[in-house]
C-alpha cells in the first residue's frame, strides 16, 4: 500500500479445526496470549468464534502492514456493539502505528461456518494535513 491509498484493507481465513486443536494442545495459556477476557467470554469456547476472531486480527495486520512478529494480538480486539455488530478496539502499538499511518473510520466483516472463519477489514487514510477524529 502506498502513502496515496485512501484504504487500507486486510483479508484472513483461518480452519476452524486448526484453532480447535491448538485449544486443545495448548489450554489456557494459548487462549490468553492470543484472545482478550471479553473475546474469551463472548466467544464461550466455541472455536468457530475463536477462528473469525483469529481471521480479524490477522486481517488488521494485514492491513497495517505488520504481523504476530509486530503487534500483541491483545491490542486487537473485537467487540460487539449494542446491535451485535463487531467492532474493532485497537490499543497500544497496534493503535499507534494506525494513527501514525492515518488509518481511521476500522470496518470489520466476519463469517464462519462448520471448517472454516473468515474476515475482512477496511480503514480509511485521512487526507495528509486534516486532523484525526
Amino acid at each position: 500500500m502506498t502513502d496515496a491509498a485512501a484504504v487500507a484493507c486486510g483479508v484472513d481465513i483461518v480452519s476452524v479445526a486448526r484453532i480447535a486443536a491448538a485449544v486443545e494442545r495448548s489450554g489456557l495459556p494459548f487462549l490468553q496470549k492470543y484472545w482478550t477476557e471479553d473475546e474469551l467470554r463472548y466467544c464461550d469456547g466455541r472455536p468457530e468464534r475463536l477462528a473469525a476472531r483469529w481471521a480479524a486480527k490477522e486481517a488488521v495486520m494485514k492491513a497495517l502492514e505488520g504481523g504476530f512478529d509486530r503487534f500483541d494480538p491483545l491490542t486487537i480486539e473485537v467487540r460487539r456493539d449494542d446491535g451485535g455488530v463487531p467492532r474493532l478496539r485497537l490499543s497500544g502499538a497496534a493503535a499507534e502505528h494506525a494513527r501514525a499511518r492515518g488509518l481511521e473510520a476500522w470496518s470489520l466483516s466476519l463469517s464462519h461456518e462448520r471448517e472454516h472463519a473468515i474476515a475482512m477489514v477496511t480503514a480509511v487514510r485521512r487526507a495528509p494535513g486534516s486532523a484525526s477524529s
